[in-house]
């Protein structure tokens, strides 16, 4: 049986948003060899709980939402997004599973910054007003290649993009890093870093966080990059590669005894 990845449906109630972003995430996921499950946010949580016993991975993708900032104890700022609290649900029962039965986890974009705040860590609300950065962090989902992203040669990531067939990495000027180009959507990013995670890539030009990933990497699979990867699958090795990484832990987690164990709960 092919590994099953629970997909967070992408927002509870912009439905063009939703049909236009989940699919790319379904294809990437079945690509790499997963079976997508799509986990629909007006589900109760006995439900979703059902489902998620079904799955061996997680995938956290996009939203237009924001992070409701009282989640990590800051005040609104005005160019905050509303949050979506059928979303946040789903997410947090997603991460709860997935961290008690150390199940892969990849976050994307706005997944990474949940998941970033399910760790205790918190958020910019606004890269552009915060730190006046050239960077176009916002640039949309039109635009291919829209800055460059240090990846730290240390990390899992570069791992996995260095061990990609055809996948191009140029030394960063300072030689301490890797360095990708990515697209780029979002106006937040990661600040303190949460519980558990550490920075895999950031921007060289400002230091937004680009990238996180589990700081015990033979315990359990987790990455979150801010960019996406989805979009570009099927002309990017390095898009592909993340997604083929999360399938492999998906289906060495599903052959493995935790698949057929106990939780192991909070730590």
């Amino acid at each position: 049986m092919k590994p099953r990845i629970a997909i967070s449906v992408p927002h509870s109630t912009n439905a063009q948003y939703v049909e236009r972003s989940l699919p790319p995430y379904v294809h990437a996921i079945e690509a790499a060899g997963g079976e997508a499950l799509p986990i629909p946010l007006d589900k109760t949580q006995d439900e979703i709980a059902e489902m998620l016993k079904q799955c061996h991975g997680i995938v956290l993708p996009g939203s237009p939402a924001d992070v409701d900032p009282e989640k990590y104890g800051e005040p609104r700022h005005e160019k905050t997004n509303p949050a979506d609290p059928q979303r946040d649900a789903a997410d947090e029962l997603l991460l709860q599973d997935a961290h008690n039965m150390r199940k892969p986890i990849l976050a994307i974009c706005y997944g990474l910054q949940a998941l970033n705040v399910w760790r205790s860590g918190t958020l910019r609300q606004d890269i552009e007003a915060e730190l006046r950065s050239p960077v176009k962090h916002s640039a949309g989902s039109k635009v291919k290649e829209a800055h460059r992203v240090n990846v730290d040669p240390e990390s899992r990531l570069a791992k996995i993009l260095a061990d990609a067939p055809g996948t191009t990495l140029n030394p960063s000027p300072d030689f301490t890093a890797m360095q990708l180009t990515v697209n780029s959507s979002h106006h937040q990013s990661a600040d303190v870093v949460g519980d558990g995670l550490r920075v895999a890539a950031r921007s060289p030009e400002d230091g937004v966080i680009e990238a996180l990933e589990g700081d015990a990497p033979d315990d359990q699979f987790v990455l979150a990059v801010q960019w996406h990867p989805e979009r570009t699958y099927d002309d990017d090795p390095a898009s592909r590669a993340l997604f083929k990484a999360l399938v492999n832990a998906a289906e060495e987690w599903q052959q493995s005894d935790r698949a057929k164990g106990e939780p192991e709960g909070l730590s």
